[in-house]
């Protein structure tokens, strides 16, 4: 296994682990008080992850500020919306709700970056839609305010995932890392105390910093994951925080998922998996499952024989010209 593949497992456990201490707060601390602490612990790891030759003073000058500000507010919003959830419902049925967010960063990609979708995707989208709905199972059982948090939190995710998309390339990463922790810290120090601030206990502000030290580690331990292993590789790690979940679920809050329940969150895993993985790995995965052998996918998209058979080595030619000056 790549050592990429194993930073992003690392990383999203200790994400999850984050997620289960949130879930123990429950009501002792509104979701305000719970996100102005942890993002503002979490600006510790950030200042060591700061790109040399960049300066915090300089987060202001952006190419896009639009778009930096609607990435801030989005992230503000669905950290306030998941944090419900975390502290609401079983933390299985929070994930597989807020895995709807790809569905929602396909459909932007599409209309507001120009992206192509193929049909096989929107399958995949589509698929896990319906593991969903297994595990949440609207109109068969009693849903709750939380379950709609998980969804405004997907929607948020989704609308941040896009902007950051556009805007990666051209801005710092200051500004991409500064305006969104700022913007949790200041928006919730308000709200925390319009709604009522107290103090939190000395327990409570232990497992605030840990939230932030696990946050901050894990977001090291991702970074250094998307330079050692393509994004490709790395993705699907994410859909270990399922099984993280239902163990922790378990073990701390005793919640088990019945068996409907647990096949839509395969569902959910499986689909999701296969969607962020590229056309090339998913051909070469079911061609070794094809009753006829590899040969009999790998057919399907190979070349034509003949002088067609030279048009990958021009198209070789041709990425590597485009590759040639960024050197």
């Amino acid at each position: 296994m790549p050592s990429g593949v194993v930073f992003a497992l690392f990383a999203y456990l200790l994400y999850s682990c984050c997620d289960a201490i949130i879930k123990g707060f429950g009501t002792s601390l509104s979701v305000f008080e719970i996100a102005f602490w942890t993002a503002l612990f979490s600006f510790i790891p950030a200042i060591f992850t700061k790109p040399k030759g960049e300066h915090w003073r300089h987060l202001h000058r952006m190419r896009h500020p639009y778009l930096v500000h609607l990435r801030s507010i989005a992230g503000v919003i669905g950290n306030l919306c998941i944090i419900y959830a975390f502290t609401h419902i079983p933390l299985a049925e929070a994930y597989s709700i807020a895995f709807l967010a790809p569905i929602i960063v396909v459909a932007l990609s599409r209309s507001f970056l120009g992206e192509t979708v193929t049909w096989q995707r929107w399958l995949f989208l589509g698929a896990s839609f319906c593991g969903v709905l297994l595990v949440v199972r609207p109109g068969f059982r009693e849903l709750q305010l939380g379950h709609l948090m998980a969804v405004g939190a997907a929607v948020m995710g989704g609308i941040a995932t896009t902007t950051l998309r556009k805007v990666a390339p051209v801005e710092k990463r200051v500004s991409l890392l500064g305006l969104p922790l700022g913007y949790v810290v200041v928006i919730n120090s308000v709200l925390m105390v319009v709604a009522g601030f107290h103090w939190p206990t000395l327990e409570e502000f232990a497992f605030l910093i840990l939230i932030g030290a696990l946050g901050g580690t894990g977001n090291i331990l991702f970074i250094t994951a998307t330079r050692t292993a393509p994004i490709s590789m790395i993705a699907p790690a994410q859909y270990s925080q399922i099984a993280w979940a239902i163990v922790f679920g378990a073990v701390f809050y005793a919640e088990y998922p019945d068996s409907v329940a647990y096949c839509g969150l395969v569902v959910v895993a499986i689909c999701g998996i296969l969607n962020v993985m590229s056309d090339e790995t998913r051909i070469r995965i079911f061609s070794r499952l094809s009753v006829f052998g590899p040969a009999s996918a790998v057919s399907e998209v190979s070349p034509p024989l003949g002088d067609d058979a030279k048009l990958p080595r021009r198209a070789e030619a041709d990425d590597e010209a485009q590759v040639a000056p960024g050197k």
